[in-house]
């Protein structure tokens, strides 16, 4: 089962519900829950044991591993200090951005998607800096406090931003994912992060090629919305 951009926080208490109730229910049908990336609205730090949204996420993660279910946490642009605290609380294994997985017989590539954003110069040039190590241990050094007014400033400049970019240079560029694709020699990707969910085929240097488009989560909007991607014997997006 895959999910991506939950961004679960305090004012979104039905979408945390939801995303417990999967937990309790339809994940435990499968083998392994891969979460591409925002899961949380914003993550201050693995010290931030303050935070019940936090808390409550890491203790339905822990139940739905201990059950069985093998769990896997990518960052997105939103929680990319998640670290290994976390994880090990979580019950959970930290994946690269990207990276490639054996899935149904076929090797798959899976990106939280920001990376493929490269008509957005401005937010590439922001998030090499945001996921460069030293960055982050200058960053985690400095107290929870101001660390939280810090990430409140970035993400209200954000929404700026977002409101006076067009949309299409915030979608994922079709030529930096057939690139990807091709590097990775594989005819099959899985990404989150535009909000725009949809499969999309194509031909990949001969071959039949499809991309998958994780819905966001927001059960508190009207009409609420959600969904996820599983894989049996298919391919199958399950949206509300």
């Amino acid at each position: 089962m895959f999910i991506s951009d939950l961004h679960l926080s305090a004012t979104h208490p039905r979408t945390l519900a939801r995303f417990e109730r999967l937990l309790a229910s339809e994940a435990r049908a499968h083998a392994e829950l891969v979460i591409l990336g925002d899961l949380f609205e914003y993550w201050a730090g693995d010290d931030a044991t303050d935070d019940d949204v936090g808390n409550a996420v890491i203790a339905a993660l822990r139940a739905v591993a201990q059950a069985g279910v093998r769990v896997f946490v990518m960052h997105g642009n939103r929680d990319l200090l998640l670290g290994e605290d976390f994880a090990a609380a979580a019950g959970a294994t930290l994946l690269a951005d990207p990276t490639l997985a054996a899935i149904g017989g076929e090797t798959v590539l899976l990106a939280h998607g920001d990376i493929y954003c490269t008509r957005d110069v401005a937010y590439q040039r922001f998030r090499a800096q945001a996921r460069n190590a030293d960055f982050q241990r200058a960053f985690l050094a400095k107290p929870l406090a101001e660390r939280r007014a810090f990430i409140g400033q970035v993400r209200a400049k954000s929404e700026e931003v977002k409101q006076a970019t067009a949309a299409e240079i915030m979608d994922v560029t079709p030529e930096a994912i057939v690139d990807a694709m091709r590097a990775a020699g594989v005819t099959r990707m899985i990404h989150g992060h535009t909000h725009r969910p949809a499969t999309h085929g194509f031909v990949l240097d001969g071959r039949s090629a499809e991309r998958w488009v994780l819905p966001d989560w927001n059960l508190d909007a009207e009409p609420p919305r959600g969904g996820y991607l599983t894989c049996r014997s298919t391919w199958q997006m399950t949206r509300w």
